[in-house]
């Protein structure tokens, strides 16, 4: 399976975690997932002004980990985004009081 297809998956999984975990039914997310692929949908909306409504959602519910901007943050996915993307992956999150440190110090030792 290449990286592009894996990253595929995990966007699959975030929308299936928000459903099952915060009952939140990404259906727009999983729509974009479906027609333009994982990263073409994360790229999309990394390029947007304003966060998605959906991630104002995960905010509200204190899972912003479930979002697009914490899941291209992770070291597997770093080739397939620019400096630039996740660059705004970051600000986007810690507009929103997300705690990225933390978050990808957890990522590196879940890892070792």
């Amino acid at each position: 399976m290449t990286l592009e297809l894996e990253f595929h998956a995990a966007m699959v999984e975030l929308y299936r975690r928000a459903k099952a975990e915060i009952n939140y039914p990404a259906r727009y997310l999983l729509d974009m997932i479906s027609n333009e692929g994982g990263r073409e949908t994360a790229r999309y909306l990394l390029d947007t002004k304003e966060p998605s409504d959906g991630y104002v959602v995960l905010w509200e519910n204190g899972r912003l980990d479930l979002s697009v901007e914490a899941e291209v943050l992770k070291p597997e996915w770093h080739e397939l985004f620019s400096d630039n993307q996740r660059a705004v992956a970051v600000r986007r999150l810690r507009d929103y009081h997300f705690d990225v440190d933390a978050y990808l110090e957890q990522l590196s030792q879940a890892g070792s």
